[in-house]
């Protein structure tokens, strides 16, 4: 399934909405991309809404970590929205989680490029406990 990147903007931050997967080929390479092309237009801070992204395999990942790489040497960040529970225990069991600032509300992720602003961040610790709980 190929993956759909839809951009739109939302107070000044562009959001990235997703839907398919991230996974080896032409996908990886199109979220790579598509971010190489934003940095290079001075587009910097993104979220990346993956409500509808059901499944990310290891040059997903990959392809994530080296978007937050770009963004970063450019001087801004990428934070993750909206990811299935598989994704995010993905993200857990990489230890990439502690390499994203996770949020499950948009609006959240978008304020968390404003520092005056009061924001809701995902709680790993609390979702690792739920996890072994429900085991």
């Amino acid at each position: 399934m190929a993956l759909e990147i839809e951009q739109r903007d939302k107070e000044g931050i562009a959001v990235l909405e997703m839907k398919g997967r991230i996974t080896v080929g032409k996908e990886a390479t199109a979220l790579r991309e598509k971010v190489a092309e934003l940095s290079a237009s001075n587009v910097h801070n993104l979220v990346f809404n993956l409500e509808g992204v059901d499944y990310i395999d290891s040059t997903g990942l990959g392809a994530l970590v080296i978007c937050a790489t770009t963004l970063r040497k450019a001087g801004g960040n990428v934070k993750l929205v909206n990811l299935n529970r598989r994704n995010i225990e993905l993200l857990v069991m990489t230890k990439l989680a502690t390499s994203f600032e996770i949020f499950t509300d948009e609006g959240d992720a978008v304020g968390s490029y404003y520092p005056d602003r009061k924001i809701k961040t995902f709680d790993i610790l609390d979702f690792v406990n739920k996890m072994k709980t429900e085991e």
